[in-house]
């Protein structure tokens, strides 16, 4: 079975061929496939669109490890160092003004955030990355990486400002977003009249005299702080070489940060293909409306734990919709999202099943003796391989479990052991359902459950919040509910 996803920069599903077998790929020699996922910035704790982009990324990297059986090297940026408030040349830099607010210096910030983050995948149970790379640390490579540049004649200088990319001299700018370079031009954000094109970018920001920096440096140019996106193209060549296999990140990166990524790194390295498949996950819209970056801090992982949902009830709802679909976040479908886990949950603590010790897709297939299974298997299988359609293996999961066989169970197991993460096998916290019921509890359920067939949704909010000040949570299924202790 072959693997096809969505290249962002083709605009359409492609057969997934490693460059290690890509006849096309004549450089270093490769015994992994090379994945750069794009980062958290640590000036704030991420948010539930940002961690959207990480389990994305960990289910890519999950199905390319455990069904296909390629060895990975992953690789994630930590941006802890200049990031600017409008992610663009001009603007104020988030760590500084995250520093200020809450009274420490930019390192402190950064380490605490960091840990955070840490935690944040934990709770998620996504595997660690590879390599987890800090700019602050990559300045260096950073600096090499400019005077590349400035050798090869990419650069200017606009004084007691910066150094500068002319993109007017890349035919192809743009390629990503499907835009010619004049196109781009046209809705350019950033308005610069030193600047010679309207989209050329920073690649380093000099520091003004009358204002000091806790993160300037020193440099063959001028006392300077980091531009936005050379540290991606900076680490991302010394950790997977100058060319590699699969670069991800969220949608709105695609116009700005990914293609001045690509501007850059082909412009140095003189690679072409840069980077050889491009994948992006769609945003997320909140109580149904999309926000704009400045809002999204509203929402993390711990402030839902706080109001005591699982991290894994939200990596549910990710894998509800598939990741290049905008998600409606609000508590209703988060809800549905955890009693959808539990209901898997609750009929697998009922069956008995096998550990199969199976690396891969075709090692697992050997070891399964019957047509039942091997059906499931492939249904299954052969849904992630579709462009990773996490809903439509849910609904195979969901099917399979009508009629649940040992050897069914023990194929979604392996898959949640090896692909979804979700702990679908931890019975633990169905403790719960030991817990006595009011009858008191009981009867206003069943009132509000006639009072929403009855269409009286006034009635039926009234009960609800009865129900809910009495420290219980009635869960809504299609054909009931259920109740839960807070």
């Amino acid at each position: 079975m072959k693997l096809k996803i969505y290249n962002t920069m083709t605009h359409q599903k492609e057969e997934f061929i490693p460059l290690m077998e890509d006849q096309n790929y004549l450089w270093v020699k490769k015994d992994f496939v090379w994945i750069y996922s794009c980062w958290p910035t640590v000036y704030r704790n991420p948010h539930i669109w940002n961690m959207r982009a990480f389990s994305f990324a960990d289910i890519l990297r999950n199905t390319i490890q455990n069904v296909l059986a390629y060895k990975t090297k992953s690789v994630m940026n930590l941006t802890d160092v200049w990031h600017l408030t409008d992610d663009a040349d001009d603007g104020e830099d988030k760590m500084e003004k995250s520093a200020k607010r809450e009274n420490k210096d930019v390192w402190e910030l950064a380490d605490m955030y960091i840990k955070k983050f840490y935690q944040y995948l934990e709770s998620l149970n996504i595997k660690p990355f590879d390599i987890l790379p800090r700019a602050t640390e990559h300045i260096t490579e950073q600096i090499d990486m400019i005077l590349e540049l400035e050798k090869k004649w990419y650069t200017y200088k606009i004084d007691w400002d910066g150094i500068y990319m002319d993109t007017s001299k890349i035919e192809d700018y743009g390629k990503l977003s499907g835009l010619k370079n004049q196109s781009i031009k046209a809705w350019a954000r950033i308005q610069n009249e030193n600047k010679k094109n309207p989209t050329d970018f920073s690649l380093r920001k000099f520091s003004p005299k009358w204002e000091k920096r806790q993160m300037e440096r020193n440099s063959p140019w001028w006392v300077w702080f980091p531009g936005w996106h050379i540290e991606c193209s900076a680490m991302s060549s010394k950790y997977l070489w100058e060319q590699f296999d699969i670069h991800t990140g969220g949608v709105d990166h695609i116009g700005v940060h990914h293609t001045n990524e690509i501007a850059q790194s082909e412009c140095a390295f003189w690679q072409k293909p840069w980077v050889k498949y491009w994948m992006h996950n769609q945003f997320l819209n909140l109580w149904g409306k999309k926000l704009s970056k400045s809002e999204w801090w509203l929402v993390t992982v711990e402030d839902l734990e706080q109001k005591w949902y699982s991290a894994l009830d939200l990596k549910m709802l990710y894998y509800t919709a598939h990741y290049r679909s905008f998600l409606d976040f609000n508590q209703d479908v988060l809800d549905q999202a955890r009693q959808q886990r539990q209901n898997i949950i609750k009929k697998l603590s009922k069956s008995e099943f096998l550990i199969i010790d199976a690396k891969s897709y075709l090692d697992l297939e050997t070891k399964l003796n019957t047509k039942e299974w091997k059906e499931f298997l492939q249904n299954s299988v052969g849904a992630i391989l579709d462009d990773l359609n996490t809903p439509k293996l849910l609904a195979e999961i969901n099917k399979a479990l009508h009629n649940p066989s040992l050897e069914i169970v023990s194929v979604i197991y392996w898959l949640d052991q090896r692909l979804l993460r979700l702990n679908l096998f931890d019975f633990s916290n169905l403790e719960q359902e030991k817990i006595e019921i009011p009858l008191e509890i009981k009867e206003l359920a069943q009132q509000r459950w006639k009072a929403k067939q009855d269409k009286d949704w006034t009635r039926a909010d009234v009960l609800r919040d009865q129900i809910i000040s009495n420290w219980w949570k009635i869960l809504d299924r299609t054909d009931g509910f259920d109740l839960e202790k807070i």
